[in-house]
C-alpha cells in the first residue's frame, strides 16, 4: 500500500509535531488497532454498552458538503484510534480499550453555535475538512454520555448529496455504498469504522505515513457498477469492507463502505 501525502486536513489536538512524534508510542497504537475489534459480548446493563460519539459541526447557515463532513468524520475516528492519550499509559487508554475490546458501535449526534463549542470542551479530535468539522469523541457506556453530548440530536438532519469530482489518486478512498441510502448519521459512522479498519490493515510504516499527513481520506459514494469493481477489490484483499451489524437503518452483514488505499505514491 502506497503513502499518503499532504492535503487540506486540520486535526486539532490529535498528532505531536514531528520534532516530538513517539514513533514506538505510534508502533504500540498501530499493532493494537492491527490487532482488531471485539471478541467480548454485550453486557448484560444495556446502559454499559461501549460506543463512540461522534458529532458534526452542521451550522443552520451555509451548511458544509456531505462529503467533506464524511471525510472530517472518518478522520476524526481514525486520528483519536491512534492518539497518543489511547496508547499504552495514555490518559485515555481504558476507555478506548473497553470499547475497542467489545463490540464497535458509534453514535452520531449533530451540533451548531454553543452546542458545538461545549461540544470541543469533552475529551475528543477534531477535525476540519473543507470548512467541514466533526469531533470524535473518547468512546465510554452509553448510560453516562456527557450532558453536553447527550442532550445533541442524533437524527432529523440530513444533507443533500453533493458531486465533488474525481477522488485524489493520493489520497486513500472511502467508497459509500450508495445503494443503502444511508443517512447522515449512519454515513458517518460507517465511515468512522472503514478509516479504522483501514489504518489496521495498512502496514506500519505505510500507517506512520498516514498519520504524517494527518489521516486525510476522500469519501465519494459508489454506484452499482462502481460497488461490483470494489467488492472485487475487496476479494482480493487489496480493499477493506465494512460489513454491519444491523443494529439501524440497515440489514445484517450489509457492506457499507469499502476503503481503498491510496493509488500513488
Amino acid at each position: 500500500m502506497s503513502s499518503i501525502p499532504d492535503s487540506g486536513a486540520e486535526v486539532r489536538d490529535a498528532m505531536a509535531s514531528p520534532a516530538e512524534f513517539d514513533v514506538a508510542g505510534f508502533r504500540a497504537r498501530h499493532a493494537e488497532l492491527a490487532r482488531g475489534y471485539g471478541g467480548a459480548g454485550d453486557p448484560d446493563d444495556p446502559a454499559l454498552v461501549q460506543a463512540m460519539q461522534i458529532v458534526l459541526h452542521l451550522p443552520k447557515v451555509d451548511p458544509p458538503p456531505r462529503s467533506a463532513l464524511l471525510a472530517a468524520a472518518a478522520t476524526a475516528s481514525v486520528a483519536l484510534c491512534l492518539d497518543e492519550r489511547v496508547g499504552p499509559e495514555g490518559e485515555w487508554a481504558q476507555r478506548y480499550l473497553a470499547w475497542k475490546r467489545s463490540r464497535i458501535r458509534k453514535v452520531t449526534r449533530r451540533a451548531r453555535g454553543a452546542q458545538w463549542r461545549a461540544a470541543n470542551e469533552v475529551d475528543g479530535v477534531t477535525v476540519e475538512v473543507d470548512g467541514a468539522q466533526a469531533r470524535a469523541l473518547v468512546p465510554g457506556p452509553v448510560g453516562d454520555v456527557d450532558a453536553r453530548i447527550k442532550r445533541l440530536q442524533i437524527g432529523g438532519t440530513d444533507l443533500d448529496h453533493d458531486d465533488p469530482g474525481p477522488p485524489d489518486p493520493e489520497l486513500p478512498v472511502l467508497w459509500v455504498n450508495s445503494a443503502l441510502g444511508m443517512t447522515l448519521g449512519k454515513a458517518a459512522a460507517q465511515v468512522g469504522h472503514a478509516s479504522m479498519l483501514l489504518a489496521g490493515a495498512l502496514s506500519e510504516r505505510d500507517a506512520l505515513r498516514w498519520a504524517e499527513r494527518e489521516f486525510c481520506c476522500s469519501v465519494r459514494e459508489a454506484d452499482a457498477r462502481q460497488w461490483r469493481a470494489l467488492a472485487d477489490e475487496v476479494a482480493r484483499g487489496t480493499a477493506v469492507a465494512v460489513r454491519d451489524a444491523g443494529f439501524t437503518e440497515v440489514a445484517p452483514g450489509s457492506m457499507t463502505v469499502i476503503a481503498v488505499p491510496a493509488r500513488s505514491s
